[in-house]
């Protein structure tokens, strides 16, 4: 062992600027600058930008608050008998009360509609609807956007619950800006002391989602609208006719409200708390599923972005370009990083992989505490996640981009995302035969 410190050592003391950027420059160019620097730079000036505008809005809420339109909040789902009376009570709190509940039930087999129908009867939802065979998500949000009454449609996962003033929050950013055609909220992970796992997303939600969500909506360039917590204009949703079938539904729909003209933003003070997957093999299955869907969508079916004609739109672009960039192209250019240092630097590479952990350490931490800054809503006090940063580095590092990398393989090669059990085979059949 103290043979290896001292060889270590001498790595260090060997390692001049112009070694350091040769040997680390995936961390330096990708990772410090996009984002430490970068990010940072985007967050003070959507916080200074926030701060000017204060007023509008302030003058937002008093035209919403005057108006109190009609929302629709939509709940669709399989198996959720046991979370809707939670989910439900949760919205009972809600500051905002002119809306409808609408709970579907897509061909569930547990106890779902007696539950459902039980609650309907005593007034406690507006509607109850089911699928007796099963249809997929989808299918669910669209039966009940068929009943839909209100002015802006509320999307909701069964298993969620919110702060008290969540769908106030997500509504204000319409009355803000006409253009809007959609919002997404800020979900944050309930069960984040359950295992390590549910730590680590948990830590990922609040320091890498939501300042991703924050700054791409700075930027114009949002491109995810989480299922768990969505709202949507309802002459938006006539126009785009709803959800298309399939996984991936939730970056679909953000897609096809960019497409059709309007903006989408991100609401940082509408917080969804969720329960995420607690073990590591639950945890694949969802990032399977979130990362096949890039490509299906972003490389396949919503490629029209990157030609010129009549309807491009700069912002899309750049939306679709950075995600396929950093999500996918990187991905894969991280191999050959890796094939470059053990061609290149291999009687040193325990030294350099022990140096990058170091770096990724320091940067995270750095991170973690300087973002904290920018955030309102605190997930859980921040000394609890102290402890867990340096784990972080192997969850990003290692686990979910072996995971992207199995799921963007077998997309590309085998169009796997038609066959996840996921979606109903006979859903599937069809929107693969629709090119959807």
């Amino acid at each position: 062992m103290e043979k290896f410190f001292d060889e270590y050592l001498n790595f260090i003391v060997w390692l001049t600027p112009n070694r350091f950027l040769r040997i680390f420059w995936f961390f330096v160019i990708f990772e410090l600058c996009r984002y430490v620097i970068l990010d940072f730079f985007l967050l003070s000036l959507s916080r200074i930008t926030r701060y000017l505008n204060r007023h509008k809005y302030e003058e937002a809420r008093e035209r919403f608050l005057f108006e109190q339109p009609f929302v629709s909040v939509i709940i669709p789902g399989k198996n959720e008998g046991k979370h809707i009376f939670k989910l439900v009570k949760s919205l009972q709190a809600q500051t905002y009360k002119n809306f409808e509940t609408i709970v579907v039930d897509d061909g569930s087999d547990d106890d779902t509609p007696i539950i459902g129908r039980s609650m309907q009867r005593a007034g406690l939802i507006s509607m109850f609807l089911r699928n007796d065979l099963r249809g997929g998500k989808a299918s669910a949000a669209n039966l009940a956007l068929r009943f839909a009454k209100g002015k802006y449609i509320v999307h909701l996962d069964a298993d969620c619950s919110f702060d008290y003033d969540a769908i106030e929050q997500i509504l204000l950013p319409f009355y803000m800006d006409d253009r809007v055609g959609a919002v997404g909220g800020n979900v944050m992970v309930r069960n984040y002391k359950e295992s390590l796992v549910t730590t680590l997303q948990a830590l990922e939600y609040y320091d890498t989602i939501s300042v991703g969500r924050v700054i791409s909506s700075y930027l114009g360039i949002y491109r995810v609208i989480s299922g768990a917590f969505g709202a949507f204009r309802s002459d938006v949703m006539d126009k785009i006719k709803g959800w298309d079938i399939g996984p991936g539904l939730d970056g679909d729909i953000t897609v096809k409200v960019r497409k059709a003209g309007y903006s989408v933003k991100f609401a940082q003070k509408a917080v969804c708390l969720t329960s995420a997957p607690n073990t590591f093999r639950k945890l694949a299955k969802q990032r399977m599923r979130w990362d096949k869907s890039l490509v299906r969508f972003r490389m396949r079916k919503h490629k029209d972005v990157f030609y010129p004609n009549q309807a491009f739109n700069w912002s899309n672009f750049l939306s679709f370009f950075e995600n396929i960039l950093y999500g996918f192209v990187l991905n894969f250019k991280w191999i050959f990083y890796l094939i470059d240092m053990l061609y290149n630097h291999f009687s040193q590479v325990q030294f350099i992989i022990l140096t990058n952990f170091v770096l990724y350490v320091l940067m995270n931490y750095f991170k973690f505490l300087v973002f904290s800054l920018f955030r309102e809503r605190k997930n859980a006090p921040i000394s609890y996640f102290l402890i867990y940063i340096p784990c972080m580095v192997i969850y990003f590092g290692y686990f979910l981009r072996l995971v992207r990398l199995f799921a963007h393989t077998k997309e590309l090669l085998f169009k796997a995302s038609y066959d996840d059990p996921w979606n109903p085979l006979k859903t599937s059949k069809h929107a693969k035969e629709m090119g959807l």
